[in-house]
């Protein structure tokens, strides 16, 4: 167990801006059906719970121009996604395996 109250706490940005808004809005993204997706598969593999992986909805994380975003804490790693393979891909390397997926970074080393 991590100092954490988990290993890895993820949180998907689900904010919706009105349309025709300045900036984008991670919602007009399929973002509330990935972060359910990922929720279910962090469930299937057996990584949910306290000392594992928590994935929960956020308002807006201020990245809209990266989005759709999801961040991992505690690292703070940060990622964009497509669809469910991209999702599929952080579930497995990261939460389960600790491998960053580096090609979904936002902020490339």
């Amino acid at each position: 167990m991590t100092d954490s109250f988990y290993k890895h706490h993820v949180f998907f940005c689900l904010n919706q801006r009105d349309p025709g808004a300045e900036r984008p809005s991670c919602a007009s993204c399929n973002a509330q059906a990935m972060q359910e997706y990922a929720k279910k598969r962090v469930k299937q593999l057996g990584l949910a719970g306290p000392g594992q992986v928590r994935v929960n909805k956020a308002g807006c994380l201020d990245r809209c121009e990266e989005g759709p975003v999801v961040v991992v804490y505690p690292e703070g790693t940060w990622y964009t996604y497509v669809d469910e393979t991209d999702i599929e891909e952080i579930v497995v390397s990261h939460l389960q395996n600790g491998q960053v997926v580096e090609r979904l970074l936002i902020d490339r080393p």
